[in-house]
């Protein structure tokens, strides 16, 4: 009896052990993943004259908002920039690879396995092998220096990876669905848009925030395409914050803060459904 409960009480307290350790390397990854966010945030709230590179984890004596107002006075038509382009760029995008999805996921038609593969391919195509051809074709169709090229542009590019989501997620609707839709006397788009779509938010969902993300991120695309200060997304007008001389630290902070808000928000606002769509289409497909 005594060394039945000896046995159980040493069980648990390997089981409290092992958990103990658990919490404390994901503590260290915390830290480790926290700790410039908290760089950015205390450096944001100083003032020019208090930043300093060896006193950059010390907290603000006192805390100022001036170099988020600096910020948005710079940053604030590059920031609309950014929604002008990712707004289009994306529900554009998710429109075309849903499309791609239905079709490649229910419509079996010859070499459509070839036309698929083909598509995907263009996930693989590095983006600093097409930057010359793809600036001399929008030179020619009068798209180079503005947010329309670099829209066509991103568009385009995310047709491959939507194209990929949506026919995985389409991959999981049973078929039956599409044969009660025929019978019903719907035609191929009548059942995509009566039975699929009204079904694919999960997978809209995951597509959006995915394309929102990778557009809102982007840098080399958006300084190769619009080269004017006055067209500039917000990714490049930040590089643009660093002076010649002097680097104002805390308005740099402050802005890049700014920037990343908005896919913050996106995550926090839909982040468990991107979680659920990614796993909708894990299984097939």
């Amino acid at each position: 009896m005594t060394a039945g409960v000896a046995s159980l009480g040493s069980a648990r307290w390997a089981v409290v052990q092992r958990r103990v350790l658990l919490y404390v390397v994901l503590g260290i990854f915390v830290v480790l993943f926290l700790g410039p966010v908290y760089v950015l945030l205390v450096t944001s709230l100083k003032t020019f004259q208090d930043v300093s590179l060896s006193e950059m984890w010390v907290f603000p004596r006192a805390v100022s908002l001036e170099a988020f107002r600096a910020a948005l006075i710079r940053l604030g038509p590059n920031l609309r920039n950014s929604f002008v382009l990712v707004i289009p760029a994306t529900l554009v995008t998710a429109a075309i690879g849903s499309i791609n999805g239905y079709v490649f996921s229910k419509w079996r038609f010859r070499g459509s396995n070839i036309v698929f593969a083909l598509i995907l391919f263009g996930m693989f195509i590095p983006y600093q092998a097409i930057l010359i051809p793809l600036v001399q074709f929008l030179r020619t169709i009068g798209l180079y220096g503005n947010l329309g090229g670099l829209i066509l542009t991103h568009v385009i590019y995310g047709i491959p990876i939507t194209t990929l989501m949506f026919r995985n997620f389409y991959a999981e609707i049973p078929d039956e669905l599409l044969e009660a839709g025929y019978m019903d006397g719907l035609e191929l788009f009548g059942v995509y848009r009566r039975i699929m779509l009204p079904l694919s938010a999960p997978g809209l969902v995951v597509v959006v925030i995915w394309q929102f993300t990778s557009v809102w991120n982007d840098f080399l695309f958006a300084v190769t395409i619009t080269q004017r200060p006055g067209v500039q997304p917000i990714t490049v007008a930040l590089q643009n914050l660093a002076g010649s001389q002097v680097v104002e630290w805390n308005v740099q902070m402050a802005g890049a803060l700014i920037a990343a808000v908005p896919t913050l928000i996106i995550y926090i606002l839909l982040g468990k459904y991107f979680i659920r769509g990614m796993l909708a289409g894990s299984v097939k497909g």
